[in-house]
């Protein structure tokens, strides 16, 4: 039985509305306009010499707007918090604080809509509120509830040390020497000094680590390309489309079938195992690490 607490700390992944807040809103707009026009929920009704579909659609946009500001600010602040795992309690703030933002907004749309003096008391206030948020539900919900499943597939937690064998190959003394397709820029690095490379549109970051201090460095290249120049090194793997990871570094996982989230040494951040690769993961994992806790 999952407890009240441990439920909500469980990770899921953000719906598509955080994690994309540009095409997240226009499916939003999409969904809101035609629930609005084909159902007529809620007895709504058209705005003085305006078409009903007119009416919703100026609505609809002005709400959008309002949504991609809420969607890029949640995305940016990680739902207003430091700890970078999204879990099951940020899904549900930002469902709460997406449909206050629809409420507060398509008030005040209103004021752009119908006559202003009529607006301002209470009641209508609680109408236009509760309406919109009624109305606003199926957009908002149906994007998290596509991931519930993430929700009730039972987890996994392990711990790992890196397991050394008595030969690890001629590669792991050599040093790397990482080709950008800028040409003046070169990066070179010992194996242990790797802690994961991560895409970041046309370059990838590099996660170092020398002397204990752990330090970024930014190359112009593809991330598949990168991967091919680190296959010499066995314990180095594609963990996801966008994530290198140095297995050497891996200290725990937690996950389930969907997914893992690792933890690495010198790193504070969560590097995911996507779906398609967790076999693989388990199979370097058993070759290189040591479980600890499973």
């Amino acid at each position: 039985m999952i407890k009240n607490g441990e439920f909500l700390k469980r990770q899921y992944p953000q719906s598509f509305l955080i994690k994309q807040p540009l095409w997240g809103t226009v499916a939003f707009a999409v969904i809101l306009y035609f629930f609005a026009v084909i159902y007529h929920p809620l007895n709504i009704h058209g705005t003085g010499s305006m078409s009903f579909s007119i009416t919703m659609l100026i609505y609809c946009l002005l709400v959008s707007a309002f949504v991609l500001g809420i969607s890029l600010l949640i995305k940016k602040t990680n739902c207003f918090s430091k700890n970078k795992s999204w879990t099951v309690s940020k899904e549900l703030l930002s469902i709460i604080t997406l449909l206050f933002c629809i409420g507060f907004s398509a008030y005040f749309a209103g004021f752009v809509m119908e006559n202003q003096d009529s607006r301002w008391n209470p009641a209508t206030f609680l109408d236009s509120f509760s309406r919109s948020v009624l109305i606003g539900l199926i957009p908002v919900l149906l994007p998290s509830l596509l991931n519930i499943r993430f929700a009730f597939t039972p987890e996994i937690f392990r711990e790992y040390k890196f397991q050394e064998s008595g030969e690890r190959g001629k590669s792991d003394k050599d040093i790397i020497h990482i080709k950008s397709r800028a040409k003046r820029e070169e990066l070179s690095f010992m194996p242990d000094e790797f802690i994961y490379a991560e895409s970041d549109g046309n370059y990838v970051v590099f996660h170092l680590v020398k002397q204990e201090k752990t330090f970024e460095v930014t190359i112009r290249n593809s991330v598949s390309e990168i991967e091919r120049q680190l296959a010499v090194i066995p314990y180095f793997m594609r963990t996801h489309r966008a994530f290198i990871v140095n297995l050497e570094k891996v200290v725990s996982n937690i996950g389930n079938s969907l997914g893992y989230q690792l933890r690495l040494k010198g790193s504070s951040n969560s590097i995911p195992v996507s779906r398609q690769n967790i076999r693989k993961f388990d199979d370097l994992a058993r070759q290189f690490l040591l479980s600890v806790h499973n």
